[in-house]
């Protein structure tokens, strides 16, 4: 009851100042609920209530009031999202699964879209971006730092498990999103200008990384192999980053005990292990609902119903898919599937054009080592979720919608500049505001946003 209060009595004041004209606060708060799910972690009245939507809608009673700029963008990422969600309205609408069991999943799904397009609308510059990467390290980091600490002191002969009740509550989900926020934590740990604060970064993340093993997921140890090949492929230092990153998976690796080893040793004899077939037959499940219903798909979990495996796959025990491809496929058809797609895949090209221009301008070489690390916490998260049911994990999306932030807050003044020079007219209309009346134009102010984070040239 003492946690109840004391919870309540810190998130009610933030509450309140979100909803008298700060919603962005709202946006951290929400960050914070959704990543964390601190009211998981006490018992009383305040674990039972829905903090997210709480504060959903204290944010969206802040942005009434608020008098600044929280219009979303016309980029690929908005259209995808609200076709998104137009697409799992429709493909629920057609579901051959139970009511109840569709529309249960659709109310989460379709309130974590929401609370995303509403980050990417306040995302407006890059102290603000930074703000929800670092809410983002924090939260994830917390379950970091406390299971590697475990992991340590029971010589990694223990399962790290997640939050109770929440999207990462299973050990395999855990895992993938700490290896997902390490390549962020380490964009904070360069961009910051502290030494106390790298040093504090560099402690967490060695402890998420013992956590992310210590999970003892067979997923996470090839989203490790593949994260950890993708990051070394983006580093500059090819020597020096690979002998770091083999040093660091060594070590951890060894540090954990035998029957450590003897289970990630059956990934290698997959055929004999029945975890392993049994998610290769309920793909095929999900392939075919896909294929015989090419454009709505089964509905949300569809392959966890026993009558509906009978149908296509009779004998196939009905579970979890455990793939955020096939699942994805299964539930809502070829079309729906294209639009999730997209939403990773432009993830991938944001990430790419950052590098480019951060690269091309040394006043955004924060935006560089934003792209790079996110293409490696993407690959991540697709290595890792290609053995999970996390396809509609909000971190990522909450990822993606930063980069496309960061993207806009880049280019668009790249864009300015390049009309200026080469005087085309139709550019400089678009972009340029329209002087007064008689009076010359002014020259485009010089972008101000990163400045704050200018601070060290990108590993």
């Amino acid at each position: 009851m003492l946690r109840s209060i004391a919870f309540t009595a810190i998130i009610l004041p933030l509450l309140a100042v979100t909803a008298f004209g700060k919603p962005f606060v709202g946006v951290l708060l929400w960050s914070w609920v959704s990543f964390m799910s601190p009211h998981r972690m006490i018992y009383g009245f305040a674990s039972d209530i829905p903090w997210a939507m709480v504060t959903f809608l204290a944010t969206l009673i802040g942005c009434l009031i608020a008098r600044e700029p929280k219009r979303l963008p016309r980029d690929a990422l908005t259209v995808l999202l609200i076709l998104f969600a137009i697409g799992i309205t429709i493909t629920s609408l057609a579901a051959i699964s139970s009511p109840a069991r569709v529309w249960a999943r659709y109310d989460k799904v379709i309130k974590i879209i929401a609370g995303v397009l509403l980050t990417r609308a306040l995302a407006t510059d890059a102290n603000r971006i930074h703000a929800l990467l670092w809410m983002m390290a924090i939260s994830l980091g917390f379950y970091g730092v406390r299971g590697g600490g475990f992991t340590l002191l029971t010589g990694g002969g223990n399962r790290v498990l997640g939050p109770r009740d929440t999207m990462i509550a299973d050990r395999n989900h855990l895992a993938v999103a700490l290896l997902f926020i390490l390549p962020l934590m380490n964009h904070l740990r360069v961009q910051s200008k502290y030494a106390v604060v790298r040093l504090g970064l560099l402690v967490v993340m060695v402890l998420t990384l013992f956590a992310a093993i210590g999970t003892q997921s067979r997923g996470a140890l090839v989203a490790f192999v593949c994260a950890g090949f993708v990051l070394w492929l983006r580093s500059q230092g090819k020597i020096l980053s690979g002998l770091g990153i083999g040093i660091a998976g060594a070590a951890v690796l060894s540090f954990m005990p035998e029957s450590w080893e003897h289970r990630m040793r059956t990934i290698l004899d997959y055929q004999d292990d029945a975890s392993a077939m049994g998610r290769v037959k309920i793909w095929e499940t999900s392939l075919r609902i896909a294929l015989a219903r090419p454009l709505t798909g089964g509905g949300f979990q569809a392959m966890y119903e026993q009558r509906i495996v009978d149908r296509f796959t009779p004998g196939v025990p009905a579970r979890a898919a455990h793939s955020i491809w096939f699942e994805t496929l299964g539930e809502h058809g070829f079309i729906v599937f294209a639009i999730w797609l997209g939403i990773l895949v432009a993830g991938f090209v944001y990430a790419a054009r950052l590098v480019r221009l951060g690269r091309a301008d040394p006043r955004h070489a924060w935006v560089e080592t934003l792209g790079r690390m996110s293409q490696v916490s993407l690959v991540a998260y697709a290595a890792g979720g290609s053995f999970l049911s996390l396809q509609y994990w909000d971190g990522y999306l909450t990822l993606v919608s930063l980069l496309s932030a960061a993207h806009q807050l880049v280019a668009v003044p790249a864009a300015q500049r390049q009309a200026q020079t080469t005087g085309w007219r139709q550019a400089t209309r678009s972009f340029a505001v329209p002087p007064a009346a008689h009076a010359p134009r002014p020259a485009p102010a010089r972008p101000s946003a990163g400045t704050s984070w200018r601070t060290r040239a990108a590993p």
